[in-house]
């Protein structure tokens, strides 16, 4: 029975050779979040860490949004009703939408189509890779509702994206960053004419899926947790990793490959 984390109501999932395309389905607000939205996207990156099927994923969305974050009737307008401890649950369900983005063992990839802001800027920055389209912003709007800008993780990554000089600039004054400045300080990967951003992200993820996916996996997992360590123990974790990777079939069919001269032909194993 397939999981129901794949038949989601509040955004639309599609697969196809290893690569799940997940696309925000509410245009009309510039694709933002609710109550429900949050839910399905936290349980869908729970399930993906054990769907192997899919080996990696691209996030978008319809119309001219990417993510515009947390609508401001559907949640900010039922926020302000609630008591600490309902706020403190929502909170930590907005953070665990992150940290299984962060945790789910697949490349994922942000094809930022339009607007990303508030916790749509967030989920851009969870994602390993990100395209943007060349009239797009990415913009931390925590400050204007009265919010720190250290919200879902933001003032984790956002350093170890473009260091914290201006990461500090951008989380405190929550202006909208523009494509070519997102791109100058390193905030995005590429940016592209705008009908070119899904099919560049599509193209990043095939490639992908071709790839050594279990080292990918172990790659983005060293990738979060080295941030943490000092350098001996960094030095130490990845020797330890190697060494489970290479007793793996995919670094034998590596070599095997190289010694036949062909393509290898990874099993993600």
């Amino acid at each position: 029975m397939a999981h129901p984390a794949f038949h989601p109501s509040s955004f639309r999932w599609e697969e196809s050779h290893g690569v799940g395309v997940l696309t925000f389905t509410r245009p009309e607000t510039l694709n933002s979040l609710t109550f429900e939205v949050y839910a399905e996207l936290r349980d869908h990156f729970a399930a993906l860490k054990t769907h192997d099927a899919v080996k990696a994923v691209v996030i978008t969305g319809e119309g001219k949004g990417f993510c515009s974050g947390g609508n401001v009737h559907d949640i900010i307008g039922k926020l302000v009703e609630m008591d600490g401890k309902r706020v403190l649950e929502f909170a930590r369900m907005t953070g665990a939408v992150v940290e299984n983005i962060r945790r789910c063992g697949k490349p994922v990839i942000a094809a930022i189509n339009g607007t990303a802001a508030g916790a749509g800027a967030v989920i851009a920055i969870a994602c390993d890779l990100r395209v943007m389209n060349q009239d797009a912003k990415i913009s931390f709007l925590f400050p204007r509702v009265g919010l720190s800008g250290a919200d879902m993780g933001a003032a984790y990554l956002l350093p170890r994206i473009v260091g914290l000089g201006r990461a500090s600039e951008i989380l405190l004054f929550g202006e909208g960053v523009p494509a070519p400045r997102a791109l100058e300080i390193g905030l995005v990967n590429m940016v592209v004419p705008g009908p070119d951003v899904l099919s560049i992200a599509k193209d990043w993820a095939a490639r992908l899926v071709k790839g050594p996916t279990f080292a990918h996996a172990i790659t983005k997992e060293m990738l979060l947790r080295e941030g943490d360590m000092s350098f001996e123990d960094a030095i130490e974790a990845e020797a330890q990793a190697q060494t489970i990777l290479m007793c793996a079939a995919d670094f034998k069919e590596a070599y095997h490959a190289f010694v036949e001269k062909r393509e290898a032909k990874f099993g993600g194993k």
